[in-house]
């Protein structure tokens, strides 16, 4: 008697599959998905003779890859792109941005600025970011509505702000969010405080016991200027990693954002502490902040991750720009082609950034057992063909524009290019609204 195929929800056909873990690209292979994980990665022969999927979806000359994770974004800020171009760092918060912020940012306005936000992402092949910004219950609000994971930031800041007063307000507010969403499958918390500079010793000590109590991964901007530094050096004494050191905060829980002027005693340190980095290729050339010392920290054996930043200083939302930035960077200021392989940049997208997150387990590599974010990318383009490398093209060749179908535990958020849901003309309208806004204060 033949024995009859096992029911499940789904099955994707591709031509290539990068698992990313184990660190393999397999041909004629399927991934099979039942109850929002994956159960099975398998040969597709074997795969139609063993399951009986409710739907079968087959990609010719797809590359099939996890859900990519932008690390560090202020998805928010997406209603200010390119509101303040062309300016150095502290120019553009303290002149343009944080005027803006204090006149606008409202509930209203994460909720739109996020759900902006989460719409490119998802096209462009993003399943996970993590956020920093205000109002993190908007934001969750919207990215739950779009199927997106998200881990939402309970930001820090010393001075007040629409969203709160001090530092113990921001705190206050953000763990009360993280109650009302904490038992959500695809929402989670990190604590944020925003940036050595504008966070006290105390709030820091405050943070770190959170961070132990409640088992939050520490998110914080770091060394991403020389001014920075040279602040630090003159106001504490020591700079801002080794303040950091000194309070307790460096660990594999934290993960440091930009980390570009770093000598090579903080590199070491960062290796020792186990601390993950949140690489943001574009954004540090745009505001001309540096390029980070990426190909040494990854010989140092230090977990980097990929990140965005916001729209309003990249000015993209572009995982995949970010990839193939990230490779050029690396391999153009140390001299050494082989830096940065294409298949190490797609894991520094994916898994590495799952990992520093605490979400290693859940997502980041197309291995059974972990939850179904998957994206499928055409290569079937002239741009893309002779493909002689699938993950190689995926770096250097192909585009957020090749991202074809996109499923977050299974749910499938973008099915031949095209969001799923509706909502898309109130979002329109929305931004547009906000573009007046922003646009007559800028002007006044």
């Amino acid at each position: 008697m033949k024995t009859p195929l096992a029911a499940i929800d789904l099955l994707i056909e591709p031509s290539w599959i990068a698992a990313v873990d184990p660190d393999v690209v397999l041909k004629n292979h399927s991934v099979a998905v039942h109850a929002g994980r994956i159960i099975a990665v398998l040969p597709t022969g074997e795969a139609r003779n063993r399951f009986n999927p409710g739907k079968h979806v087959v990609l010719e000359d797809h590359l099939l890859i996890p859900g990519l994770v932008n690390l560090h974004t202020h998805a928010a800020m997406s209603l200010m792109r390119g509101l303040a171009d062309d300016l150095p760092l502290m120019d553009w918060l303290q002149k343009y941005i944080w005027p803006a912020e204090s006149a606008n940012v409202s509930p209203q306005f994460v909720y739109d600025g996020t759900r902006l936000a989460c719409a490119e992402m998802l096209l462009g092949g993003v399943t996970c970011f993590n956020d920093m910004y205000f109002f993190p219950e908007a934001a969750a609000t919207a990215a739950s509505e779009l199927g997106m994971r998200a881990m939402l930031g309970i930001t820090t800041l010393e001075f007040p702000t629409p969203y709160a007063n001090d530092a113990d307000d921001y705190i206050d507010k953000g763990l009360a969010v993280r109650e009302q969403w904490r038992n959500h499958p695809l929402i989670g918390f990190c604590l944020a405080p925003h940036a050595p500079y504008t966070v006290s010793d105390a709030s820091f000590a405050r943070i770190l016991t959170l961070s132990e109590q409640l088992n939050l991964p520490i998110h914080c901007h770091i060394h991403e200027t020389r001014q920075e530094v040279v602040e630090s050096c003159r106001q504490h004494g020591e700079t801002p990693l080794a303040r950091l050191k000194r309070l307790g905060l460096l660990g594999p829980g934290f993960i440091g954002v930009h980390a570009i002027h770093l000598e090579e005693d903080d590199l070491e340190l960062l290796a020792a502490t186990g601390c993950s980095i949140a690489h943001c290729p574009t954004s540090n050339l745009k505001l001309a902040s540096g390029i980070a010392p990426v190909a040494r920290m990854r010989q140092l054996g230090i977990n980097v991750g990929l990140g965005t930043d916001g729209a309003a200083s990249n000015n993209r939302l572009d995982m995949f720009g970010e990839m193939r930035l990230a490779a050029l960077l690396a391999k153009g200021s140390t001299g050494d082609a082989s830096a940065l392989p294409a298949r190490e940049v797609l894991r520094m997208a994916t898994l590495d950034g799952a990992v520093a997150l605490g979400l290693g387990d859940e997502t980041g590599s197309i291995t059974p057992g972990k939850a179904a974010d998957l994206v499928a990318v055409s290569l079937n383009g002239l741009n893309t063909k002779p493909c002689y490398d699938p993950v190689s093209h995926l770096v250097h060749a192909a585009g957020r524009e090749c991202v074809t179908h996109v499923w977050i535990a299974g749910k499938c958020c973008v099915d031949h290019k095209t969001l799923a849901g509706n909502g898309q003309n109130d979002l329109e309208s929305a931004l547009a609204l906000w573009q007046n806004r922003l646009e007559v204060r800028r002007e006044s």
